[in-house]
């Protein structure tokens, strides 16, 4: 089924219910049909090449944009503004693109127009009266919809091809899972050039008719106005944001009151901001999981469901299971890399037929470098990457379990532990850290702190402070970074 189909019914079906709130203005269904169908005209005269570069911030623009492409049987491409410049001009060169949609303070803020044949400017589109616009057919489950590339942690960013079918199947497995209804309505405050604010945050409200108050730029207190203005039921986040709104001071329980779902997602939420988060607004936080690779969503942690550390069980469809070395499935509550199969894992990666077929298994099941484990009622744990599993002295150590040590500590802010080589035990664990406002620095102090809950051979060799921890556009921690800073002793 086409993404966009679903959703286009949605907005003829109840016009002049409202889509979304954004920073610029509040915009009903009808409106933003409109808005489709005068972009949709525009590109109909610019755009001749199958991809459709989007650079646009977080808001009503971007649906607006999304579905005139794929009206057009575009797939879409959502850039990353965040990257650096040659960055941003590599993904436009590897999915070769001929058109960009923009808006004129996006490229104020970059400071540099890309190198494209064609940049629409939003604002020289004439949104007045309703154009003749010819809606075409549906397009066919495994017809690319998307090319989301990756963050680009390590080596250049690689494009994730997801089809109509991916997105279709993911939304529907999202729905069937939560009880979802047009009474809710979502706070948006992640960029929808990441797979987690494109599907959950745009595509699946739109298609039922979910209202959505998007932000473009992340503010803690702007964050807590909106709570209070527009009541959201659903907050999706990641645990950097939920850490930054523990430190808005004037917030309270109450601004979070009418929330039915505060889901974390994107990397692993510290116990430390999870437990602070109840306790300061009596709101317990539910994880889930996902790559961009399975559209994203794979497994969500239902409020009735919840237990400290679990993504929850996999969604509907989701075949998922805990593997060794040599894939074979492990028991509940064993560690292993997390592999799975369903209709929401992408079709492949553009252009790189040797890495899709790396990831995947010779039996089907997308590979996710994740190691998790099972609990005994089918809850799944993500315990950290295979790429970042250290091996010291023989055995596994994964820096997720010390950084949880080290969080917990009060003057930590924040923690990332990489590996450093050691020709006597292969790797020593190091440790970065962000010290928390008003609090010092004390390594020897660190190290006996973490001498207290870890093995001896899990316990860092050495603990240096950063300004901040290097991190990539979603909040993750960019680890080759801190590997290069471990290199520099």
């Amino acid at each position: 089924m086409s993404v966009h189909r679903p959703i286009l019914w949605q907005l003829l079906k109840h016009p002049r219910s409202v889509a979304l709130v954004d920073d610029r203005r509040t915009t009903r269904n009808f409106e933003l049909l409109v808005a489709i169908a005068h972009i949709g005209q525009r590109l109909e005269t610019l755009n001749q090449t199958q991809r459709l570069g989007l650079l646009l911030p977080t808001g009503g623009t971007f649906p607006a944009a999304a579905l005139a492409g794929m009206s057009l049987g575009r797939t879409i491409v959502p850039l990353n503004y965040l990257l650096k410049k040659e960055e941003l001009q590599y993904v436009i060169d590897d999915c070769g693109t001929d058109t960009v949609v923009t808006v004129r303070p996006m490229l104020e803020h970059l400071g540099y127009a890309p190198k494209v044949k064609n940049i629409l400017m939003l604002e020289d589109v004439d949104f007045s009266g309703f154009p003749d616009f010819r809606w075409p057919a549906p397009a066919a489950d495994d017809d690319l919809a998307v090319l989301l590339y990756t963050s680009g942690t390590s080596g250049k960013p690689k494009g994730v091809m997801l089809t109509h079918g991916n997105l279709s199947a993911n939304i529907q497995q999202i729905r069937d899972w939560v009880d979802f209804s047009r009474a809710d309505s979502m706070l948006g405050v992640l960029p929808q050039f990441h797979s987690f604010g494109m599907t959950v945050l745009t595509f699946l409200p739109l298609s039922g008719g979910i209202r959505v108050i998007y932000t473009a730029r992340f503010v803690p207190g702007k964050i807590v106005r909106l709570l209070r203005e527009h009541r959201p039921t659903v907050l999706v986040a990641i645990p950097s944001m939920y850490n930054a709104l523990l430190h808005a001071k004037d917030a309270t329980a109450d601004d979070f009151r009418t929330l039915r779902y505060t889901v974390s997602g994107g990397e692993p939420l510290p116990s430390t901001v999870r437990e602070k988060f109840r306790e300061r607004f009596g709101v317990t936080i539910n994880e889930g999981y996902g790559l961009t690779e399975t559209s994203p969503v794979s497994n969500w942690c239902r409020p009735h469901e919840f237990r400290p550390g679990s993504v929850g069980k996999p969604i509907p469809l989701v075949d998922q299971r805990i593997v060794d070395s040599n894939g074979r499935s492990l028991p509940p509550n064993t560690d292993g890399e997390v592999w799975m199969k369903g209709p929401n894992i992408m079709k492949g990666y553009y252009n790189l037929p040797e890495d899709t077929a790396r990831a995947f298994s010779p039996n089907g099941y997308f590979r996710t470098g994740d190691i998790g484990r099972f609990d005994d009622d089918g809850h799944l744990h993500i315990t950290g990457r295979l790429k970042e599993m250290l091996i010291v002295g023989g055995e596994n150590v994964f820096p997720r379990e010390i950084e949880e040590v080290l969080d917990r500590h009060p003057s930590v802010h924040a923690s990332g532990v990489v590996g450093m080589n050691d020709p006597m035990r292969g790797e020593l664990p190091i440790a970065f850290v962000e010290i928390r406002e008003g609090q010092s620095f004390d390594e020897k102090e660190l190290i006996a702190w973490c001498r207290q809950s870890l093995a001896g051979y899990k316990v860092p060799t050495e603990i240096r402070r950063l300004d901040a921890l290097p991190r990539n556009p979603t909040g993750k921690i960019m680890r080759r970074e801190l590997r290069s800073l471990a290199a520099k002793s």
